[in-house]
């Protein structure tokens, strides 16, 4: 018989539903460092993102006792999307900051400029709308190029990383990562937003 620590994340996931609290926990050990350096890669600020990290794995446990969970992927990216969709309702709350025009030189890359300065406000307004208006169009794409965009941009992760964590081939994700930039360019046209240069 397997130890829980042999069980693989989807396994987990079962006998967390079926009333196993260790599962739970060896499931939090095993993605609690993913899920969390994402938030923070977003929100830029460590209580908000422990705020939201909390929020993240009650609502995905809701889920998991609800029976919502699918085995249609990999459990790190459903816990993602989750921490997405935790961290875009909170900038849909009333603690946004308010809108500022953005520069006409912005592009997507800002989101890992470490150039930025943190100390200027203006700066944080603007790169906070920037992220906002990218979690607005991530929304929007079908899911399988938001998983590839969240994994790149988000976490960094070479695509290598990303086809096997998609279970995809690399040329697949590739693809994926083009026909959402495609997209991606084609909604911010619509809705004149100015995230990148033409």
């Amino acid at each position: 018989m397997s130890t829980i620590k042999e069980k693989t994340n989807e396994e987990l996931v079962q006998l967390y539903i079926d009333g196993s609290n260790k599962a739970f926990d060896e499931l939090l050990a095993r993605t609690q460092d993913q899920v969390f350096s994402y938030i923070l890669y977003v929100v830029k600020d460590e209580d908000l993102a422990n705020d939201l990290f909390q929020d993240t794995y009650v609502k995905a446990i809701v889920k998991m006792k609800k029976g919502v969970y699918m085995e249609t992927g990999r459990v790190e990216s459903w816990l993602l999307r989750i921490a997405h969709n935790v961290i875009a309702d909170y900038y849909r709350s009333d603690r946004l900051l308010p809108k500022t025009d953005l520069p006409d030189n912005n592009n997507l890359q800002l989101l890992k400029d470490g150039n930025m300065s943190d100390s200027c406000r203006e700066d944080q307004m603007v790169r906070a709308q920037i992220r906002r208006d990218v979690v607005r169009l991530m929304d929007a794409l079908p899911e399988d190029q938001r998983d590839v965009v969240y994994m790149k941009f988000f976490l960094d992760m070479p695509f290598k990383e990303i086809a096997q964590q998609t279970g995809v081939s690399i040329n697949t994700s590739l693809g994926r990562m083009r026909y959402a930039m495609i997209n991606m360019r084609r909604m911010t046209r619509r809705h004149q937003m100015n995230l990148w240069q033409d």
